[in-house]
């Protein structure tokens, strides 16, 4: 479990100046983070240490990590980023 400032930190090294990635990671960040089980905080830890042409291409399909923990996350990313949309679309 991370502390309170590492977590405003990882906050921060989910900005990535990249709208594309910013609208993946720092809702996923802020609303999914906290819920992932150990295991899956210390590979998105590890994705966020990632190049951001890397991060783009993985999360826009043009590839995956070939990390099975990094795939694995990249999918919990990019679900996380489709119940939103989903969300958003069926609202009143």
């Amino acid at each position: 479990m991370l502390s309170a400032d590492d977590f405003r930190r990882l906050q921060w090294h989910s900005r990535r100046g990249m709208l594309e990635l910013d609208v993946l990671l720092e809702p996923f960040t802020n609303q999914a983070f906290k819920n992932l089980s150990e295991e899956d905080q210390s590979l998105y830890l590890k994705l966020i240490d990632c190049e951001d042409p890397d991060l783009f291409a993985w999360f826009m399909g043009d590839g995956r990590p070939q990390d099975p923990g990094l795939a694995k996350i990249v999918d919990k990313v990019v679900q996380h980023a489709r119940s939103g949309l989903n969300s958003a679309v069926s609202a009143p």
